[in-house]
């Protein structure tokens, strides 16, 4: 049997009296790639935040690798391997993109390795022609995959990303398509998002949320094809 990497019991997060996240129940294997879906509302950003630290749950567990976790911060679980991308950008504008991706390299590697490190992942990203290039002048979607080569370029085992299609043109999709599989061969990642294009060219197994809890959890094709799904969420847009 493959590694479990990930998994929550009971997780539970109250804000007041609203239940946004409830007693979700989550597995996920080592270099798997899972797909969180639902509508605005639906707890799957809240269960996002719990896992990745930016919320401690009110109830429940966070495990990785069969260590709890709950509670502990962001850069606390990033220091075991663990890449996060959130909504909020991670990056120093002021800087280029080669030193944006080479200070996150810098983190695990020694200087030599760390920008070797880099310019594999500019290579990587195709973003050689930028990488002098600061930050503060670049579109939206190289921002995004300068993002993404900054926690790739970590080695992590666990890869957590926020809607990284967002905003994103055709092409910019098409790379983090394959950027993203090939991430897929030495990490698992889990991924929230709402472009159901982009959730159709890269996901196998999708988890749906509702009402703060799981409502569904299969193949990409039985969930957007079930009836239930696409009334509270994906309706005509399947």
């Amino acid at each position: 049997m493959a590694e479990t990497v990930l998994e929550t019991h009971g997780l539970t997060m109250r804000f007041g009296g609203v239940i946004a996240c409830d007693n979700v129940d989550f597995r996920l294997q080592a270099r798997e790639l899972r797909c969180l879906i639902g509508p605005n509302g639906a707890g799957k950003s809240t269960f996002f935040k719990c896992v990745t630290g930016l919320l401690t749950p009110s109830e429940g567990e966070v495990i990785m690798r069969g260590q709890e976790v709950t509670g502990w911060q962001p850069h606390q679980i990033a220091s075991l391997g663990v890449g996060i991308k959130t909504q909020t950008p991670n990056v120093l504008d002021a800087l280029t993109v080669q030193e944006n991706i080479w200070l996150a390299a810098r983190r695990f590697h020694e200087p030599t390795e760390a920008r070797d490190r880099a310019d594999a992942m500019i290579d990587t990203l195709a973003l050689g022609g930028i990488a002098r290039t600061e930050l503060g002048q670049l579109a939206h979607g190289e921002r995004q995959r300068v993002e993404l080569g900054m926690v790739a370029v970590g080695d992590p085992w666990l890869v957590l990303l926020d809607e990284p299609a967002a905003g994103m043109s055709a092409q910019d999709v098409d790379r983090m398509t394959e950027i993203i599989h090939d991430l897929t061969r030495r990490a698992a990642v889990v991924i929230v998002e709402h472009d159901m294009q982009f959730i159709r060219s890269i996901a196998e197994t999708v988890t749906v949320f509702h009402q703060g809890a799981v409502l569904m959890e299969d193949h990409v094709d039985a969930v957007m094809s079930d009836p239930t799904v696409r009334n509270v969420y994906l309706g005509k847009k399947a």
